[in-house]
């Protein structure tokens, strides 16, 4: 149970909001989350991938989760995996993320990097979005330490750094797309960016989004910027279910900036819900999708 600094729950409260069982809101302002994931999933380590936590937030007691095949043959790409959860919920040390970045970082061959942010109503926007440059600053200091982590810098190549996330993840990653420049990050390169799934919203509802499934995994009870056209973009890969109800926001996303000339790809599966590739981690569109994922990262890298 949490509740904000000095809050004690009134007890004549009631329950206001709910999210997947593991956060509520009450009425008095408090707030009550569960320690246990909503993905009541078996984490699959077979020993293949190596991994630890490392703190690269003091200040916020943020950690990222380290992970790196156990016997790689030369340096390896680096790829974020930031997740999702509606900037409410979720974790780094989740089933179902950790056995998305075992997987990741096997079939890729990579380091990959999960790092968990600030959630939200404690935390309100844009603290997740500095938490995800934060923890790409991370990075770039362990390429320039003195003292680095060599459980990292032994097997990273920092000049090929990609940056994906998942459903709020993948908003996050966006913002880092539009904010970060290679300068910036020196000697640190980032390729390119992965959104799958990205969560974007808006104050008009989309089709998918007025036509959505109530019993979807992700319906709408769980859930003007400036242009984009003047914006040097790195390729960005974009993912989306068919049925999933943020699709129109993520294919029109797509659209834009393609019209923009910026280099984006955009990949639907069809009859695929929100966040298939992680509930239904060995389906065939999960596999065809780490295929996509993987010819993206090779064509990116050169």
């Amino acid at each position: 149970m949490h509740l904000p600094t000095g809050k004690v729950r009134d007890v004549f409260s009631y329950e206001v909001e709910e999210c997947r069982g593991v956060l509520r809101v009450y009425s008095d302002g408090s707030i009550v989350r569960s320690s246990q994931p909503s993905f009541a999933v078996p984490v699959h380590d077979d020993g293949s991938v190596l991994w630890k936590d490392v703190l690269f937030d003091p200040q916020h007691d943020l950690q990222l989760r380290l992970y790196k095949p156990a016997s790689p043959s030369a340096k390896l790409p680096i790829f974020y995996y930031i997740h999702g959860g509606g900037f409410c919920i979720g974790s780094r040390t989740w089933p179902n993320c950790q056995n998305y970045c075992f997987r990741l970082a096997s079939e890729l061959q990579a380091v990959v990097i999960s790092p968990d942010y600030r959630l939200a109503p404690e935390n309100r926007l844009p603290a997740a979005i500095e938490d995800g440059y934060k923890a790409v600053k991370w990075l770039q200091a362990q390429a320039l330490a003195e003292n680095p982590d060599t459980w990292l810098t032994e097997v990273a190549d920092f000049g090929r750094v990609f940056i994906s996330g998942d459903s709020a993840g993948g908003n996050i990653a966006h913002h880092l797309a539009v904010q970060l420049g290679s300068l910036e990050l020196a000697p640190v390169g980032v390729r390119g960016y992965v959104l799958l799934a990205p969560f974007f919203g808006g104050t008009v509802r989309t089709k998918s989004e007025a036509e959505g499934p109530k019993d979807a995994f992700l319906n709408l009870e769980l859930i003007d910027s400036p242009s984009l056209e003047p914006v040097d973009l790195l390729p960005i890969l974009v993912v989306a279910g068919g049925s999933d109800l943020l699709k129109d926001r993520a294919e029109d996303y797509a659209k834009r900036l393609k019209q923009w000339g910026k280099k984006i790809e955009y990949v639907e599966f069809e009859g695929q819900q929100h966040g298939f590739f992680t509930i239904f981690p060995t389906s065939e569109a999960a596999n065809k999708l780490m295929l996509i994922i993987k010819r993206f990262v090779i064509e990116n890298s050169n």
